[in-house]
């Protein structure tokens, strides 16, 4: 086991990293010694993220970034370099869930809206495409990296709910094996994150209600919800070194979900 800091001398770009498991992995990161560039729309709770690290000392800022819109991505990334001068670790943690403000599901798929279909994939899937394009270059440049992206257990399986999600999540999955292989021999590895029910802003309206919470808990053999920081430990395991002879894997945490 790794003893001490494990991401030294790293530079990490996260997207939604101003909330969730976005929050929770660019704190974590700068714990481990990391630079770390919060990217994400909300910009009253990113600037509050990038103060928490510097008040523990750690190394931060803050890029607002649409992840959908590549021009933003351009300029977000043409800042991270100015400023740390490399990039070592993108985590594609950006993601809406496609439901409805109510925290009640999306239309089966025969009611279903294309606005809202759009808007999931640009989000979830277009998004970290994006992230991951602007991310082979500096990483290149810096001999390799390490790219993460962030599906869902619906990525693996599906359910009667939330069509455009599930398909948004499974494009992140195959998208990274892809990539994986592409950019192997360049030391850029890519792999995707499949988190089970965590508690978290985007599942704060169902798992706050007792009715709604309890099908979820149900189908959860550890009888709770993951926390932000157990997404978080995985996404530094495939952060640091200790990851470096893999890529292309699915890294599932989900408190045992898709094993029976």
């Amino acid at each position: 086991m790794a003893v001490g800091k494990r991401l030294e001398n790293k530079v990490a770009m996260i997207t939604g990293g101003a909330s969730g498991i976005g929050a929770e992995s660019a704190q974590l990161f700068a714990e481990h010694g990391a630079a770390v560039a919060i990217a994400d729309i909300n910009d009253n709770l990113g600037p509050k993220v990038v103060g928490e690290i510097e008040s523990a000392g750690g190394s931060a800022l803050y890029v607002h970034l649409d992840t959908a819109r590549e021009e933003e991505w351009r300029e977000a990334m043409a800042v991270v370099k100015e400023r740390f001068g490399r990039l070592d670790i993108m985590l594609n943690a950006a993601g809406v869930s496609g439901r409805l403000p109510d925290g009640s599901a999306a239309p089966r798929v025969g009611d279903a809206n294309l606005e809202n279909w759009n808007h999931v994939m640009a989000v979830n899937a277009t998004g970290v495409f994006l992230g991951t394009k602007y991310a082979i270059e500096p990483m290149r440049e810096a001999g390799g990296g390490s790219i993460i992206n962030i599906s869902s257990i619906y990525g693996i399986v599906g359910s009667e709910h939330n069509a455009a999600y599930h398909a948004s999540k499974g494009a992140v999955r195959t998208f990274s094996k892809s990539a994986a292989a592409q950019y192997a021999t360049e030391r850029i590895r890519v792999n995707s994150v499949h988190p089970g029910f965590v508690d978290s802003p985007m599942t704060q309206v169902i798992h706050d209600n007792p009715e709604r919470a309890a099908p979820r808990l149900a189908q959860t053999p550890m009888g709770h919800f993951g926390q932000p920081i157990d997404i978080a430990n995985g996404c530094l395991f495939l952060a640091s070194d200790e990851s470096r002879w893999m890529t292309g894997a699915e890294l599932v945490i989900d408190g045992g979900m898709t094993a029976v």
